[in-house]
Protein backbone atom coordinates (compact mmCIF):
# COMPACT_ATOMS: atom_id res chain seq x y z
CA UNK A 1 0.00 0.00 0.00
CA UNK A 2 2.82 2.36 0.95
CA UNK A 3 4.58 1.65 -2.36
CA UNK A 4 1.39 2.54 -4.23
CA UNK A 5 1.08 5.85 -2.37
CA UNK A 6 4.71 6.71 -3.04
CA UNK A 7 4.26 5.81 -6.70
CA UNK A 8 1.12 8.02 -6.96
CA UNK A 9 2.90 10.94 -5.31
CA UNK A 10 5.77 10.44 -7.77
CA UNK A 11 3.37 10.58 -10.72
CA UNK A 12 1.74 13.73 -9.35
CA UNK A 13 5.14 15.39 -8.93
CA UNK A 14 6.11 14.39 -12.45
CA UNK A 15 2.85 15.79 -13.82
CA UNK A 16 3.08 19.05 -11.87
CA UNK A 17 6.73 19.59 -12.69
CA UNK A 18 6.00 18.98 -16.35
CA UNK A 19 3.44 21.78 -16.24
CA UNK A 20 5.84 24.18 -14.55
CA UNK A 21 7.84 26.45 -16.86
CA UNK A 22 11.17 24.89 -17.72
CA UNK A 23 14.20 26.99 -18.60
CA UNK A 24 12.83 30.14 -16.96
CA UNK A 25 14.70 33.21 -18.16
CA UNK A 26 14.67 35.84 -15.39
CA UNK A 27 14.03 39.51 -16.18
CA UNK A 28 17.27 41.45 -16.61
CA UNK A 29 15.99 44.90 -17.57
CA UNK A 30 13.17 45.53 -15.10
CA UNK A 31 14.11 48.71 -13.27
CA UNK A 32 16.79 50.25 -15.53
CA UNK A 33 14.99 49.84 -18.86
CA UNK A 34 11.32 49.71 -17.89
CA UNK A 35 9.34 49.88 -14.61
CA UNK A 36 9.86 47.02 -12.17
CA UNK A 37 6.51 47.54 -10.48
CA UNK A 38 3.74 45.81 -12.53
CA UNK A 39 1.20 48.58 -11.90
CA UNK A 40 3.64 51.27 -12.97
CA UNK A 41 4.55 49.19 -16.03
CA UNK A 42 0.86 48.80 -16.93
CA UNK A 43 0.25 52.53 -16.61
CA UNK A 44 3.24 53.39 -18.76
CA UNK A 45 2.42 50.97 -21.59
CA UNK A 46 -1.25 51.98 -21.52
CA UNK A 47 -0.17 55.62 -21.68
CA UNK A 48 1.93 54.90 -24.75
CA UNK A 49 -0.92 52.99 -26.41
CA UNK A 50 -3.44 55.73 -25.64
CA UNK A 51 -1.19 58.28 -27.37
CA UNK A 52 -1.41 56.40 -30.68
CA UNK A 53 -4.02 58.14 -32.90
CA UNK A 54 -6.68 55.83 -34.26
CA UNK A 55 -6.11 57.37 -37.70
CA UNK A 56 -2.64 55.81 -37.86
CA UNK A 57 -3.82 52.24 -37.31
CA UNK A 58 -3.53 50.08 -40.43
CA UNK A 59 -6.30 47.84 -41.67
CA UNK A 60 -5.93 44.31 -42.95
CA UNK A 61 -4.24 41.14 -41.76
CA UNK A 62 -0.95 42.02 -40.06
CA UNK A 63 1.66 39.30 -40.55
CA UNK A 64 4.52 41.01 -38.75
CA UNK A 65 5.59 44.18 -37.02
CA UNK A 66 8.91 45.96 -36.69
CA UNK A 67 9.52 47.51 -33.27
CA UNK A 68 12.48 49.17 -31.51
CA UNK A 69 14.22 47.73 -28.46
CA UNK A 70 15.68 50.61 -26.48
CA UNK A 71 14.63 51.59 -22.96
CA UNK A 72 10.98 52.59 -22.81
CA UNK A 73 11.76 56.23 -22.04
CA UNK A 74 13.47 56.44 -25.43
CA UNK A 75 11.59 54.09 -27.75
CA UNK A 76 8.44 53.01 -25.88
CA UNK A 77 6.17 55.48 -27.61
CA UNK A 78 7.38 54.47 -31.06
CA UNK A 79 6.99 50.78 -30.19
CA UNK A 80 3.41 51.47 -29.09
CA UNK A 81 2.48 52.39 -32.67
CA UNK A 82 3.39 48.86 -33.74
CA UNK A 83 1.78 47.15 -30.77
CA UNK A 84 -1.43 49.18 -30.91
CA UNK A 85 -1.94 47.90 -34.45
CA UNK A 86 -2.11 44.28 -33.22
CA UNK A 87 -3.76 44.81 -29.84
CA UNK A 88 -6.27 42.07 -28.95
CA UNK A 89 -5.86 40.33 -32.31
CA UNK A 90 -6.32 36.59 -32.43
CA UNK A 91 -2.71 35.36 -32.63
CA UNK A 92 -1.85 32.01 -31.08
CA UNK A 93 1.85 32.71 -30.69
CA UNK A 94 4.38 35.45 -31.31
CA UNK A 95 7.81 34.74 -32.82
CA UNK A 96 10.28 37.40 -31.64
CA UNK A 97 13.29 37.75 -33.95
CA UNK A 98 16.05 39.69 -32.23
CA UNK A 99 19.72 40.48 -32.88
CA UNK A 100 22.50 39.44 -30.52
CA UNK A 101 24.30 42.37 -28.90
CA UNK A 102 26.15 40.62 -26.08
CA UNK A 103 27.25 37.25 -27.44
CA UNK A 104 28.93 36.70 -30.77
CA UNK A 105 27.92 33.54 -32.64
CA UNK A 106 26.83 32.28 -36.03
CA UNK A 107 23.35 30.99 -36.75
CA UNK A 108 20.29 31.37 -34.53
CA UNK A 109 19.32 30.37 -31.00
CA UNK A 110 15.70 29.26 -30.55
CA UNK A 111 14.44 29.29 -26.95
CA UNK A 112 12.94 25.79 -26.63
CA UNK A 113 10.55 25.83 -23.64
CA UNK A 114 9.74 27.43 -20.30
CA UNK A 115 9.28 31.17 -20.38
CA UNK A 116 10.53 34.73 -20.12
CA UNK A 117 9.81 36.43 -16.80
CA UNK A 118 8.76 40.11 -16.55
CA UNK A 119 6.95 42.11 -13.85
CA UNK A 120 3.70 40.92 -15.46
CA UNK A 121 4.61 37.28 -14.80
CA UNK A 122 5.89 34.58 -17.11
CA UNK A 123 5.38 34.74 -20.86
CA UNK A 124 5.17 31.07 -21.74
CA UNK A 125 7.20 29.73 -24.63
CA UNK A 126 5.28 27.77 -27.25
CA UNK A 127 7.44 24.65 -27.00
CA UNK A 128 5.69 22.84 -29.86
CA UNK A 129 6.15 25.74 -32.28
CA UNK A 130 9.74 26.23 -31.11
CA UNK A 131 10.42 22.56 -31.87
CA UNK A 132 8.80 22.87 -35.31
CA UNK A 133 10.92 25.92 -36.14
CA UNK A 134 14.06 24.21 -34.88
CA UNK A 135 13.33 21.17 -37.03
CA UNK A 136 12.52 23.26 -40.10
CA UNK A 137 15.61 25.46 -39.80
CA UNK A 138 18.16 23.16 -38.20
CA UNK A 139 18.95 25.80 -35.57
CA UNK A 140 19.09 24.80 -31.90
CA UNK A 141 19.42 26.53 -28.54
CA UNK A 142 22.48 28.45 -27.31
CA UNK A 143 21.91 29.56 -23.72
CA UNK A 144 24.46 32.38 -23.76
CA UNK A 145 22.62 34.10 -26.59
CA UNK A 146 19.59 34.76 -24.36
CA UNK A 147 21.12 35.35 -20.93
CA UNK A 148 21.92 39.07 -21.15
CA UNK A 149 20.21 39.96 -24.45
CA UNK A 150 17.85 42.94 -24.17
CA UNK A 151 16.38 42.90 -27.70
CA UNK A 152 13.95 40.07 -26.87
CA UNK A 153 13.09 40.99 -23.30
CA UNK A 154 12.16 44.60 -24.09
CA UNK A 155 9.39 43.33 -26.42
CA UNK A 156 7.84 40.88 -23.99
CA UNK A 157 5.93 43.26 -21.65
CA UNK A 158 4.29 44.88 -24.68
CA UNK A 159 3.32 41.43 -25.98
CA UNK A 160 1.89 40.48 -22.59
CA UNK A 161 -0.13 43.70 -22.44
CA UNK A 162 -1.66 43.69 -25.92
CA UNK A 163 -1.81 39.92 -26.59
CA UNK A 164 -2.31 38.35 -23.15
CA UNK A 165 -3.39 35.02 -24.62
CA UNK A 166 -0.38 34.55 -26.91
CA UNK A 167 2.67 32.40 -26.25
CA UNK A 168 6.10 33.42 -27.48
CA UNK A 169 9.06 31.91 -29.32
CA UNK A 170 12.20 34.01 -28.75
CA UNK A 171 14.83 33.64 -31.47
CA UNK A 172 18.15 35.44 -31.10
CA UNK A 173 20.02 35.81 -34.39
CA UNK A 174 23.80 35.85 -34.54
CA UNK A 175 26.12 37.52 -37.03
CA UNK A 176 23.87 38.64 -39.92
CA UNK A 177 24.81 36.56 -42.94
CA UNK A 178 22.64 36.12 -45.99
CA UNK A 179 22.63 32.31 -45.95
CA UNK A 180 21.55 32.23 -42.31
CA UNK A 181 18.79 34.80 -42.84
CA UNK A 182 17.42 32.93 -45.86
CA UNK A 183 17.56 29.64 -43.98
CA UNK A 184 15.60 31.04 -41.04
CA UNK A 185 13.00 32.69 -43.28
CA UNK A 186 12.38 29.48 -45.23
CA UNK A 187 12.10 27.46 -42.03
CA UNK A 188 9.70 29.94 -40.44
CA UNK A 189 7.47 29.84 -43.51
CA UNK A 190 7.36 26.06 -43.32
CA UNK A 191 6.82 25.85 -39.55
CA UNK A 192 4.10 28.50 -39.33
CA UNK A 193 1.96 27.68 -42.35
CA UNK A 194 -1.72 27.45 -41.42
CA UNK A 195 -1.12 28.90 -37.94
CA UNK A 196 -2.14 32.25 -36.48
CA UNK A 197 1.36 33.55 -35.85
CA UNK A 198 2.72 37.10 -35.51
CA UNK A 199 6.38 37.83 -36.20
CA UNK A 200 8.14 40.69 -34.41
CA UNK A 201 11.37 42.01 -35.88
CA UNK A 202 13.23 43.72 -33.04
CA UNK A 203 15.54 46.48 -34.25
CA UNK A 204 16.75 50.01 -33.75
CA UNK A 205 17.98 52.00 -36.74
CA UNK A 206 21.24 53.99 -37.03
CA UNK A 207 23.31 54.69 -33.92
CA UNK A 208 25.05 57.86 -32.72
CA UNK A 209 25.00 60.09 -35.77
CA UNK A 210 23.85 63.69 -35.43
CA UNK A 211 20.09 64.05 -35.72
CA UNK A 212 20.33 65.43 -39.27
CA UNK A 213 22.65 62.63 -40.40
CA UNK A 214 20.61 59.95 -38.64
CA UNK A 215 17.30 61.09 -40.09
CA UNK A 216 18.73 61.12 -43.60
CA UNK A 217 20.32 57.68 -43.26
CA UNK A 218 17.24 56.21 -41.55
CA UNK A 219 14.96 57.49 -44.30
CA UNK A 220 17.11 55.67 -46.82
CA UNK A 221 16.90 52.47 -44.76
CA UNK A 222 13.13 52.81 -44.36
CA UNK A 223 12.82 53.16 -48.14
CA UNK A 224 14.71 49.86 -48.57
CA UNK A 225 12.31 48.21 -46.11
CA UNK A 226 9.19 49.61 -47.76
CA UNK A 227 10.37 48.54 -51.19
CA UNK A 228 11.43 45.04 -50.02
CA UNK A 229 14.99 45.60 -51.20
CA UNK A 230 16.12 42.78 -48.95
CA UNK A 231 19.33 41.92 -50.83
CA UNK A 232 20.63 45.47 -50.54
CA UNK A 233 19.62 45.68 -46.88
CA UNK A 234 21.37 42.41 -46.01
CA UNK A 235 24.44 43.35 -48.02
CA UNK A 236 24.79 46.58 -46.04
CA UNK A 237 24.43 44.69 -42.77
CA UNK A 238 26.99 42.07 -43.79
CA UNK A 239 29.43 44.90 -44.48
CA UNK A 240 28.80 46.29 -41.00
CA UNK A 241 27.21 49.55 -42.15
CA UNK A 242 25.60 51.53 -39.36
CA UNK A 243 22.01 51.43 -40.61
CA UNK A 244 20.22 49.14 -38.15
CA UNK A 245 21.22 46.61 -35.51
CA UNK A 246 18.45 44.14 -36.36
CA UNK A 247 19.45 43.46 -39.93
CA UNK A 248 18.92 39.72 -39.49
CA UNK A 249 15.41 40.01 -38.00
CA UNK A 250 14.27 42.63 -40.51
CA UNK A 251 15.79 40.76 -43.45
CA UNK A 252 14.15 37.47 -42.49
CA UNK A 253 10.81 39.18 -41.91
CA UNK A 254 10.91 40.86 -45.31
CA UNK A 255 11.79 37.58 -47.01
CA UNK A 256 8.77 35.94 -45.37
CA UNK A 257 6.47 38.77 -46.46
CA UNK A 258 7.85 39.33 -49.96
CA UNK A 259 5.14 39.09 -52.64
CA UNK A 260 2.60 38.43 -49.88
CA UNK A 261 2.53 41.70 -47.96
CA UNK A 262 3.11 45.42 -48.08
CA UNK A 263 4.98 47.48 -45.51
CA UNK A 264 3.16 50.32 -43.77
CA UNK A 265 5.27 52.79 -41.79
CA UNK A 266 3.51 53.64 -38.55
CA UNK A 267 6.03 55.91 -36.80
CA UNK A 268 9.63 57.05 -37.03
CA UNK A 269 11.51 59.01 -34.39
CA UNK A 270 14.86 59.17 -32.65
CA UNK A 271 16.26 59.39 -29.16
CA UNK A 272 16.49 63.19 -29.18
CA UNK A 273 12.76 63.37 -28.43
CA UNK A 274 13.54 62.04 -24.96
CA UNK A 275 17.12 63.17 -24.38
CA UNK A 276 17.04 66.54 -26.20
CA UNK A 277 20.56 65.66 -27.37
CA UNK A 278 20.79 65.99 -31.15
CA UNK A 279 24.52 65.33 -31.34
CA UNK A 280 24.29 61.51 -30.89
CA UNK A 281 20.94 59.92 -31.64
CA UNK A 282 19.51 56.46 -32.23
CA UNK A 283 16.71 55.98 -34.74
CA UNK A 284 13.49 54.09 -33.96
CA UNK A 285 10.93 52.62 -36.35
CA UNK A 286 7.47 51.11 -35.98
CA UNK A 287 6.08 49.36 -39.05
CA UNK A 288 3.63 46.63 -40.01
CA UNK A 289 3.68 44.01 -42.76
CA UNK A 290 0.12 43.70 -43.99
CA UNK A 291 -0.94 40.69 -46.05
CA UNK A 292 -2.09 41.54 -49.54
CA UNK A 293 -5.71 40.61 -50.29
CA UNK A 294 -6.05 37.38 -52.21
CA UNK A 295 -8.46 39.03 -54.62
CA UNK A 296 -7.33 40.41 -57.96
CA UNK A 297 -6.00 43.95 -58.16
CA UNK A 298 -8.82 46.46 -58.43
CA UNK A 299 -9.44 47.83 -61.91
CA UNK A 300 -12.15 49.57 -63.91
CA UNK A 301 -13.12 48.58 -67.41
CA UNK A 302 -13.89 51.22 -70.03
CA UNK A 303 -17.57 50.37 -69.57
CA UNK A 304 -17.24 50.90 -65.81
CA UNK A 305 -15.72 54.33 -66.38
CA UNK A 306 -18.42 55.28 -68.87
CA UNK A 307 -21.13 54.16 -66.45
CA UNK A 308 -19.66 56.21 -63.58
CA UNK A 309 -19.35 59.35 -65.72
CA UNK A 310 -22.97 59.03 -66.83
CA UNK A 311 -23.98 58.50 -63.21
CA UNK A 312 -22.14 61.67 -62.11
CA UNK A 313 -23.74 63.76 -64.87
CA UNK A 314 -27.24 62.46 -64.21
CA UNK A 315 -26.85 62.90 -60.44
CA UNK A 316 -25.79 66.55 -60.74
CA UNK A 317 -28.54 67.31 -63.27
CA UNK A 318 -31.34 65.69 -61.30
CA UNK A 319 -30.22 67.21 -57.99
CA UNK A 320 -29.84 70.75 -59.35
CA UNK A 321 -33.13 70.67 -61.29
CA UNK A 322 -35.39 68.69 -58.95
CA UNK A 323 -33.46 68.31 -55.69
CA UNK A 324 -33.62 64.53 -56.12
CA UNK A 325 -31.09 61.71 -56.30
CA UNK A 326 -31.45 59.09 -59.06
CA UNK A 327 -32.30 55.51 -58.22
CA UNK A 328 -29.39 53.45 -59.43
CA UNK A 329 -28.19 49.87 -59.31
CA UNK A 330 -24.68 49.22 -60.69
CA UNK A 331 -24.25 46.76 -63.52
CA UNK A 332 -20.67 45.88 -62.58
CA UNK A 333 -19.45 44.37 -59.29
CA UNK A 334 -16.47 46.75 -59.45
CA UNK A 335 -18.80 49.66 -58.79
CA UNK A 336 -20.06 48.06 -55.58
CA UNK A 337 -16.63 47.80 -53.98
CA UNK A 338 -15.79 50.35 -51.30
CA UNK A 339 -13.37 52.93 -52.72
CA UNK A 340 -12.27 56.46 -52.06
CA UNK A 341 -13.32 58.74 -54.90
CA UNK A 342 -13.30 62.41 -55.91
CA UNK A 343 -15.47 64.17 -58.46
CA UNK A 344 -14.06 67.28 -60.16
CA UNK A 345 -16.38 69.65 -62.02
CA UNK A 346 -14.98 72.08 -64.58
CA UNK A 347 -16.62 74.77 -66.69
CA UNK A 348 -14.84 75.80 -69.88
CA UNK A 349 -11.69 74.20 -68.50
CA UNK A 350 -11.81 76.09 -65.19
CA UNK A 351 -12.36 74.42 -61.83
CA UNK A 352 -16.00 74.65 -60.69
CA UNK A 353 -15.93 72.27 -57.71
CA UNK A 354 -14.04 69.28 -56.36
CA UNK A 355 -15.01 67.14 -53.36
CA UNK A 356 -14.74 63.47 -52.50
CA UNK A 357 -13.95 60.78 -50.00
CA UNK A 358 -10.36 59.99 -49.05
CA UNK A 359 -11.20 56.74 -47.27
CA UNK A 360 -13.12 53.79 -48.80
CA UNK A 361 -16.23 54.39 -46.67
CA UNK A 362 -18.85 53.83 -49.40
CA UNK A 363 -19.42 51.59 -52.41
CA UNK A 364 -17.85 53.32 -55.41
CA UNK A 365 -21.14 54.20 -57.13
CA UNK A 366 -22.49 55.79 -53.94
CA UNK A 367 -19.24 57.67 -53.36
CA UNK A 368 -19.44 59.11 -56.89
CA UNK A 369 -23.08 60.14 -56.45
CA UNK A 370 -22.43 61.85 -53.11
CA UNK A 371 -19.22 63.51 -54.33
CA UNK A 372 -21.00 64.78 -57.45
CA UNK A 373 -23.63 66.55 -55.35
CA UNK A 374 -21.07 67.95 -52.93
CA UNK A 375 -18.83 69.21 -55.74
CA UNK A 376 -21.79 70.96 -57.36
CA UNK A 377 -23.33 72.43 -54.21
CA UNK A 378 -21.02 72.29 -51.20
CA UNK A 379 -17.54 73.29 -52.30
CA UNK A 380 -17.01 76.37 -50.12
CA UNK A 381 -14.76 77.95 -52.74
CA UNK A 382 -17.63 78.38 -55.19
CA UNK A 383 -21.30 79.27 -55.34
CA UNK A 384 -23.59 76.29 -56.00
CA UNK A 385 -23.97 75.24 -59.64
CA UNK A 386 -27.08 76.71 -61.31
CA UNK A 387 -29.38 75.20 -63.95
CA UNK A 388 -27.95 77.51 -66.59
CA UNK A 389 -24.49 75.99 -66.10
CA UNK A 390 -25.43 72.32 -66.43
CA UNK A 391 -24.77 72.06 -70.18
CA UNK A 392 -21.29 73.55 -69.76
CA UNK A 393 -20.06 71.22 -67.00
CA UNK A 394 -17.26 68.73 -67.56
CA UNK A 395 -16.87 65.83 -65.11
CA UNK A 396 -13.63 64.14 -64.05
CA UNK A 397 -13.60 61.22 -61.64
CA UNK A 398 -10.62 60.01 -59.58
CA UNK A 399 -10.87 56.59 -57.91
CA UNK A 400 -8.32 56.37 -55.11
CA UNK A 401 -6.11 53.54 -53.92
CA UNK A 402 -5.72 53.15 -50.12
CA UNK A 403 -3.50 55.73 -48.42
CA UNK A 404 0.09 54.70 -47.71
CA UNK A 405 2.18 56.55 -45.14
CA UNK A 406 5.73 57.38 -46.17
CA UNK A 407 8.71 58.76 -44.30
CA UNK A 408 10.98 59.65 -47.21
CA UNK A 409 9.46 62.38 -49.46
CA UNK A 410 11.81 61.34 -52.25
CA UNK A 411 9.54 58.35 -52.83
CA UNK A 412 6.87 60.69 -54.22
CA UNK A 413 6.57 60.54 -58.00
CA UNK A 414 4.89 63.57 -59.55
CA UNK A 415 2.15 62.42 -61.91
CA UNK A 416 1.77 59.07 -60.22
CA UNK A 417 1.08 59.92 -56.59
CA UNK A 418 -1.54 62.04 -54.91
CA UNK A 419 -0.75 63.55 -51.52
CA UNK A 420 -2.36 63.82 -48.12
CA UNK A 421 -0.59 65.95 -45.51
CA UNK A 422 -1.82 65.69 -41.91
CA UNK A 423 -0.84 67.40 -38.66
CA UNK A 424 -2.60 68.59 -35.51
CA UNK A 425 -5.99 67.40 -36.72
CA UNK A 426 -5.66 69.20 -40.07
CA UNK A 427 -5.53 67.33 -43.36
CA UNK A 428 -5.13 68.42 -46.96
CA UNK A 429 -5.39 66.37 -50.17
CA UNK A 430 -4.17 67.00 -53.68
CA UNK A 431 -4.96 64.61 -56.54
CA UNK A 432 -2.12 63.27 -58.73
CA UNK A 433 -3.23 65.18 -61.83
CA UNK A 434 -3.07 68.55 -60.06
CA UNK A 435 0.73 68.55 -59.89
CA UNK A 436 0.95 67.71 -63.59
CA UNK A 437 -1.60 70.37 -64.61
CA UNK A 438 0.27 73.02 -62.60
CA UNK A 439 3.74 71.79 -63.64
CA UNK A 440 4.82 71.53 -59.99
CA UNK A 441 8.02 70.00 -58.71
CA UNK A 442 7.88 67.45 -55.89
CA UNK A 443 8.75 70.13 -53.34
CA UNK A 444 6.07 72.53 -54.61
CA UNK A 445 3.56 69.69 -54.56
CA UNK A 446 4.37 69.04 -50.89
CA UNK A 447 4.17 72.74 -50.03
CA UNK A 448 0.80 73.16 -51.74
CA UNK A 449 -0.59 70.11 -49.95
CA UNK A 450 0.48 71.68 -46.63
CA UNK A 451 -1.24 74.95 -47.54
CA UNK A 452 -4.35 73.00 -48.57
CA UNK A 453 -4.40 71.54 -45.04
CA UNK A 454 -4.15 75.01 -43.52
CA UNK A 455 -0.58 74.37 -42.38
CA UNK A 456 2.64 76.31 -43.01
CA UNK A 457 4.07 75.35 -46.38
CA UNK A 458 7.12 73.69 -44.80
CA UNK A 459 5.12 71.57 -42.34
CA UNK A 460 6.08 68.49 -44.34
CA UNK A 461 9.65 69.07 -43.14
CA UNK A 462 8.68 69.46 -39.46
CA UNK A 463 6.47 66.70 -38.17
CA UNK A 464 3.54 66.53 -40.58
CA UNK A 465 2.56 63.03 -41.70
CA UNK A 466 2.83 62.36 -45.43
CA UNK A 467 0.55 59.88 -47.18
CA UNK A 468 0.55 58.94 -50.85
CA UNK A 469 -2.05 57.28 -53.02
CA UNK A 470 -2.59 56.49 -56.66
CA UNK A 471 -5.72 57.14 -58.67
CA UNK A 472 -7.60 55.92 -61.72
CA UNK A 473 -8.49 59.22 -63.38
CA UNK A 474 -10.95 59.54 -66.29
CA UNK A 475 -13.25 62.10 -67.90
Amino acid sequence: MRKKIVFCVFLILVFVSASWPQGLRKAQLAGPWYPKDPEALSRLIDHFLKNVPASTLPSGNIMAIIAPHAGYVFSGQVAAYAYKSIQNKNYESVVILAPSHQFGFEGCSIYPNGGYETPFGIAQVDAFLAADISKATGFGYIAQAHQAEHSVEIQVPFVQRVLPQAKIVPIVMGIPKKAMIIRLAKGLKKATVGKKILIIASTDLSHFYTKEEANKKDNETIALIQEFKTDELIRKCEKGENILCGGGPVGATLLIGKDKAGVEILRYSDSSEASQDESRVVGYLAAALIAKPSTKEFHLSEQDKKELLQLAYSTVNLYIQKNKVPEYKPKSENLSQNCGAFVTLKKHGQLRGCIGFIEPVLPLHQAVMQASIYAACRDSRFLPVTRDELDDLEVEISVLSPLKKIINPNRITVGRHGLVIAKDGKRGLLLPQVAVEQNWTRETFLERACLKAGLPKNAWRSGAEIFVFEAIVFH
